[in-house]
């Protein structure tokens, strides 16, 4: 995507992520500062406990109502989250979804995110290079509803259909708690024994599913692929608990989200869709050539 010049004036554009401490979207804040000091406007982030839409709202609405130049958000709802952005787009205000998105994205200059179909097809690949004589696979997921994470299961899916040496026993939903992930996956390998491989859609889906496969004692014996790379992630992909882990480009988003802003609001339309792409990381490259694909805890 074009970076725009510096800007005419110190445009004010707040960051709403989709959940307060999460590497990814700190990781995105750092990509989106960078790019705000250089384009010479204001970032100011905030976010919600929980990915949640019924924590997010206020918090757009509250920013909103300061009336800003333009909002970067996270939604965290395809349909919640709806209404309170097209009153904030009626109000005049640009907006640039970042990551996920709502049912009806028209009202947003440009949505910025990962290709998610190709990041859930290339978690397949991962566990079939893995088992090549296939097996029984399980995705444990956040919550459906999540326009991302709905992309990353059905290219997941998709894949999986696709060849039959695979039986995909369904998605588990985690609530994106780590402890609800374990559970599950606990629960999971009583009912089928003989899983081969797990995608777990997001970070704290991974953090999950590894803990419970330790409390399952099938540590090494099933293979897990996440998304996201994380610090814990990266732990658990040198401890051997997750064999591969799928990165995204938070802080590319992040740089993007800033740009397209920055270039609306100056009177040049950005691209109306851009997708970016992942990194697929495991103990082989995670020193190398992957080594930058991993996400920040801090900018």
């Amino acid at each position: 995507m074009p970076a725009p010049a510096k800007a005419s004036k110190n445009y004010n554009i707040p960051f709403i992520q989709g959940v307060a401490g999460d590497e990814f979207y700190i990781s995105m804040e750092c990509g989106a500062k960078a790019e705000a000091a250089k384009l010479g406007v204001s970032i100011n982030t905030q976010g919600p406990q929980k990915f949640d839409p019924t924590l997010q709202k206020p918090i757009l609405d509250s920013v909103a109502a300061s009336k800003p130049d333009a909002i970067m958000i996270a939604p965290t709802d395809v349909t919640a989250m709806q209404t309170p952005l097209a009153a904030a787009a009626q109000a005049g205000i640009k907006l640039v979804l970042v990551d996920t998105t709502v049912n009806d994205p028209s009202i947003a200059v440009s949505g910025i995110a990962s290709d998610n179909l190709g990041g859930g097809k290339a978690a397949f690949d991962a566990i079939k290079a893995l088992h090549p004589d296939g097996g029984k696979i399980l995705v444990m997921s956040t919550d459906p509803g999540i326009s991302t994470v709905d992309a990353r299961v059905k290219g997941f899916e998709t894949a999986a259909a696709a060849d039959s040496k695979f039986t995909y026993v369904g998605v588990q939903y985690s609530h994106n708690d780590p402890a609800t992930a374990a559970q599950l996956t606990s629960a999971a390998m009583q009912k089928d024994p003989d899983i081969i491989g797990i995608f777990a859609t997001n970070l704290f889906a991974a953090e999950g599913t590894a803990t419970g496969l330790r409390q399952a004692g099938k540590q090494g014996a099933v293979s897990v692929v996440g998304f996201d790379a994380g610090p814990n992630q990266v732990k658990a992909l040198k401890a051997g608990t997750v064999q591969a882990l799928v990165a995204q480009q938070p802080a590319i988003i992040g740089q993007y989200g800033v740009d397209a802003a920055v270039s609306a609001l100056e009177g040049t339309a950005p691209p109306a869709i851009v997708q970016t792409g992942f990194t697929v990381i495991t103990n082989d490259n995670i020193e190398g050539a992957a080594a930058d694909a991993v996400y920040k805890s801090s900018c």
